[in-house]
């Protein structure tokens, strides 16, 4: 046991190298522009200002949406969701709340312990399938395994919701998971996706003003036009486009993916590996039209999109898919012909039809209403006749 607690630290630790080289090169990166270019090789007072505040304002939302990236738990179904906030600071009340909504919501996904004692004790997958189906009865669920079986983590020891995944890197189930990044030693999933979405856009942002600004400062240093006291920031201001332009192509690739997939709304699991409904697997199962899709992660409010701040729709459990409206086990009314009558196609009436159709039946009424009363005849018929004259 001691020997694989102490691999497990061992492995948690080394997770976060990829996290501490990040931080080691935006710290240069922040030296490098700051001190080295604006202080000692810009001299332009103005220009100096200018480059400074825009860079601030890219330099801080990288870090923000970086941080909440990197330090937002992944919601798990047996043990946080997160609520629908109609506004940001909801998820400050979510999160206090935890435990309250895991009673409510969370608990439903996990099998009662008589169930899960019975479904341990089970041998035969065919009975264990039979448990869980009774226990899904009357979740939201309308994805399944290949097989066409209830997707269950042994692991976790949870019914999977709809675009669960078990990350063997965090050793939990994820909500609505897209990938594990090594980058910022976490899941991406439903909680911190749009943080993750955002962090690519500013530190996209961020190297571009970087090479775009310092650009005409590699050239005078690679051609040698400055003064030679400026020489001590020659390596800072070299380096530091190459830099920035090596990220910028990296970052520029994988943002435009997840542009994409946002668009298409699928995860990057779901992108090659199709989820499984029950008709059948469909790629575009989750897929509810462009604008829907970005207001599943960006939220209906758009003065929120930019800011690393939670407004993704829904609670991480379930979601709306265009399959549900023709699902095989849903119930529907299905009407049956009767045997003595042929099947006749009827297609729908105009409106000049059914004004024809009704004075036709209004007519036919008044024949029968004069034909059991005789005296009333001539009236009936004059008003008939009237009213067939007026209608056309």
């Amino acid at each position: 046991m001691a020997p694989t607690h102490v691999l497990r630290c061992c492995q948690r630790g080394l997770a976060w190298i990829p996290v501490i080289f990040i931080a080691l090169v935006v710290c240069w990166s922040y030296y490098a522009y700051v001190v080295e270019l604006c202080i000692f090789t810009i001299t332009s007072i103005g220009k100096q200002v200018v480059y400074l505040i825009f860079f601030h304002l890219s330099f801080i939302m990288f870090v923000w949406s970086y941080w909440k990236t990197i330090f937002t738990k992944p919601a798990n179904p047996s043990k946080e969701v997160l609520c629908d906030p109609e506004r940001p600071r909801c998820a400050i009340l979510v999160n206090s709340l935890k435990y309250f909504v895991f009673l409510l919501c969370s608990r439903q996904f996990c099998l009662p312990k008589a169930e899960k004692e019975r479904y341990e004790k089970e041998e035969r997958p065919e009975s264990q399938q039979e448990i869980l189906w009774r226990a899904a009865t009357n979740l939201p669920l309308y994805t399944r395994t290949g097989a066409g079986a209830i997707r269950y983590c042994d692991r976790c020891q949870v019914i999977k919701p709809d675009r669960c995944h078990h990350c063997s890197a965090c050793d939990m189930c994820v909500l609505k998971m897209d990938h594990h990044c090594p980058w910022v030693n976490n899941c991406v999933g439903f909680s911190n996706y749009k943080f993750f979405i955002l962090f690519l856009a500013y530190s996209l942002l961020y190297c571009l003003f970087i090479a775009a600004t310092v650009l005409q400062y590699f050239i005078k240093f690679w051609t040698n036009d400055l003064q030679e006291t400026h020489s001590h920031a020659k390596f800072h201001v070299l380096f530091l486009f190459f830099v920035a332009a090596m990220f910028c192509i990296s970052i520029l690739s994988l943002f435009s993916y997840h542009l994409w997939l946002v668009g298409k709304n699928r995860t990057t699991i779901e992108a090659f590996r199709a989820p499984v409904f029950r008709s059948g697997s469909d790629k575009n199962g989750f897929s509810l039209g462009f604008r829907k899709n970005i207001a599943q992660v960006f939220g209906d409010q758009k003065k929120y999109w930019l800011l690393p701040v939670f407004t993704s729709q829904g609670d991480g459990l379930t979601f709306p898919t265009r399959l549900v409206n023709v699902d095989v086990e849903q119930p529907t009314v299905t009407l049956h012909p009767e045997p003595a009558k042929s099947e006749v196609t009827v297609s729908p009436l105009s409106e000049s039809q059914n004004r024809l159709l009704s004075n036709e039946q209004n007519s036919n009424s008044m024949v029968q209403h004069t034909a059991d009363n005789p005296v009333k005849s001539a009236p009936t018929d004059s008003a008939a006749a009237v009213s067939m004259e007026s209608e056309s």
